[in-house]
């Protein structure tokens, strides 16, 4: 505003707020920038002074005139706007400054778990800090890709497939494997098993659970089936021989068989010889030897044994199974025998008594002589007729009327001997009318 202006606005101030006593002002620069503006501060116990200096309103009114109070000053340095705005730049480039850590923390990582995959933020440093902080535990049979301990960044991949056990057994082999596999035809990829042409005990595609599953399977191999004189090839996954000599087209009759078991496994590369086989029994009638009992007879001189039961062999009945193979007869098997007759023993008594010296009357005689011409010398010797017997031809009636036991030529040629004196002193060599001469040459 002008010079004029301003006295006018002086003026007006004097007559119009404040009336003619008011003091004037004295002029000066009053223009100031709104940031430059003077602040008057009144500090606590300034504004207790200036309210007990004071007058009250009852007592304003009763003189009749305006109060006036007292206008304090700040003498201070009027604060500067930059002074006013460094505390807030201050605070926000330390909240700028945090939230760019917070941020640079955080990870975003893609995690698949048993082929499940789900996306998530972390601050973990690792892959092991990222499944503790999500509860996924693994074990020594489980897959961690990175492998547990490498570290993460922004945009990672981390995959955990869980071990399943299976017990597999491939041509008649059994074993345990594990593997991280969902299917059993990824399984079989995983343990490089070929399953072209072979068996299967499940379906390839079937799912394999976290407890696992039993999977037999059988590979095609090549088979040779000999019979009936013909050789046959076969590619086969049977389980055992019989099925693969039936898969040849060779049916097993009656007692039929084959060169290996027919319940074992064929390997591949192994011939099978069918064996066409014929049975029939036969039964044989077998003897039973006896036994033979002796027994000490006191009456019976010293060497002398004489028969008192004839032994009687017994009867046994024996069942052989014949069997021919491919036609040829093999050697019989006995199957079973059962005894018809059981066996008599024979019971012989065996002399004990002291053996006489001699013959009086008859000692001196040719006793040899007369056995050569009667026995040829035997003792054992019988005539054709059975009637008999022994070096000098006793019937057994006089025999044992001379007191010998049983038969003469059952007994030792020295009692047949003294026999024989004994009857020579009875009768003389009338015993003996052909050979009798000879005693006496």
């Amino acid at each position: 505003m002008s010079k004029s202006q301003y006295k006018a606005y002086e003026n007006g101030l004097e007559n119009g707020l404040h009336g003619p006593s008011a003091e004037t002002l004295p002029f000066g620069d009053t223009y100031r920038p709104a940031y430059e503006a003077q602040v008057t501060r009144v500090l606590p116990r300034q504004a207790e002074a200036m309210d007990e200096q004071a007058p009250q309103p009852d007592q304003a009114g009763a003189r009749g005139r305006p109060v006036r109070r007292r206008r304090l000053r700040y003498s201070g340095r009027p604060e500067s706007p930059m002074r006013r705005l460094l505390p807030q730049a201050l605070v926000v480039a330390f909240l700028a400054g945090g939230t760019t850590a917070f941020v640079a923390k955080d990870k975003a990582i893609e995690l698949s778990v048993d082929g499940r995959p789900r996306t998530l933020h972390t601050f973990a440093d690792d892959v092991t800090e990222l499944l503790a902080e999500e509860g996924v535990r693994v074990g020594p049979h489980d897959m961690v890709a990175p492998a547990p301990g490498a570290s993460l960044t922004s945009g990672d991949e981390v995959a955990v497939r869980y071990g399943r056990p299976m017990r597999l057994t491939i041509d008649g082999e059994r074993r345990e494997v594990w593997t991280t596999a969902h299917t059993v035809d990824e399984a079989l990829q995983q343990l490089g098993v070929r399953a072209e042409g072979a068996y299967m005990s499940v379906s390839r595609s079937r799912p394999i659970g976290r407890t696992g599953l039993a999977l037999d399977m059988r590979t095609e191999r090549a088979v040779t089936v000999m019979a009936d004189g013909r050789a046959r090839v076969i590619r086969t996954n049977a389980a055992t021989v019989r099925e693969a000599v039936e898969e040849a087209g060779i049916t097993l009759r009656g007692e039929d068989t084959t060169s290996v078991p027919p319940g074992s496994f064929p390997r591949d590369g192994q011939t099978v010889t069918v064996l066409r086989v014929t049975g029939r029994r036969e039964v044989q009638e077998e003897q039973i030897p006896f036994a033979v009992r002796r027994s000490p007879d006191p009456s019976l001189f010293t060497g002398t044994e004489v028969v008192e039961q004839a032994g009687r062999p017994g009867v046994r009945r024996v069942t052989y199974l014949v069997r021919t193979v491919n036609g040829v007869r093999q050697k019989p098997r006995r199957e079973r025998a059962e005894v018809v007759r059981e066996p008599r023993p024979q019971v012989v008594k065996v002399g004990t008594k002291p053996r006489p010296a001699s013959v009086d009357g008859a000692d001196g005689l040719n006793w040899t002589g007369l056995a050569a011409c009667e026995s040829g010398g035997r003792p054992d010797a019988v005539d054709p007729s059975g009637t008999y017997g022994g070096l000098y031809q006793f019937d057994t009636q006089t025999w044992q009327a001379l007191g010998g036991k049983g038969r003469p030529q059952d007994a030792p040629a020295a009692e047949q001997t003294y026999r024989a004196k004994k009857l020579y002193i009875r009768r003389g060599s009338t015993p003996w009318p052909h050979c009798g001469a000879r005693l006496h040459s």
